[in-house]
């Protein structure tokens, strides 16, 4: 059997709490029906192009907060903090994927980023041997390219990483490029399930 030598992590929703859950949230403290804020970005609208723009690093923070809070009716300064706001560290996931580390696995983050100071810099330099966030390398899931990029970046070859991600969208294309794919639902699943894809203890 191929060893699994490399762990691929998504950020929100895996070492963090369901972003959501946290657009719930400020839906229900804006009045607004519950899904509001995740049916816009799976519409047909523009709002889903602003999201792909701002996560590819080609639409600004602050420009993404003027469009998307001019299409919700809500004012714009500091939109995505309030949409942001209920998600919290996930600190079993991230201790897993420390102790993975520890092991001899080598660790990277693969995010689809909402601008770059959502991110805990000593969190990832403690947690990952390599970070790849949208923003910052010009592309986004579930382009294969990025996934391309993740596997060049940890040096290993596709069959022997394993990803994890929340959304199935997302896992696609990495099951197509070789890796072992995990779909994180809660940090009570998916320890357990990489403790066996990984043959350590997390």
């Amino acid at each position: 059997m191929n060893r699994r030598r490399g762990l691929l992590v998504d950020f929100g929703g895996v070492l963090t709490t369901d972003v959501f859950a946290s657009f719930e949230a400020f839906c229900r403290a804006e009045g607004f029906p519950p899904h509001a804020v995740r049916d816009r970005f799976l519409s047909d609208s523009a709002s889903p192009n602003l999201l792909h723009e701002l996560e590819a690093g080609r639409l600004a923070a602050a420009d993404f907060e003027t469009a998307f809070g001019r299409d919700l009716g809500v004012a714009p300064a500091g939109l995505i903090d309030r949409l942001l706001a209920g998600m919290r560290p996930d600190d079993a996931m991230i201790g897993a994927v420390q102790a993975a580390r520890r092991s001899g696995i080598r660790t990277a983050l693969l995010s689809n980023s909402w601008g770059l100071g959502l991110y805990d810099r000593v969190m990832l330099d403690e947690t990952f041997d390599v970070s790849i966030i949208s923003g910052e390398v010009g592309m986004r899931k579930p382009d294969p390219a990025i996934y391309d990029l993740a596997v060049e970046r940890l040096g290993l070859p596709p069959t022997s990483v394993v990803f994890v991600d929340d959304l199935p969208g997302n896992l696609k294309p990495a099951l197509a490029l070789g890796m072992v794919t995990l779909r994180h639902v809660s940090a009570e699943d998916s320890i357990p399930a990489l403790e066996r894809l990984l043959g350590t203890s997390l």
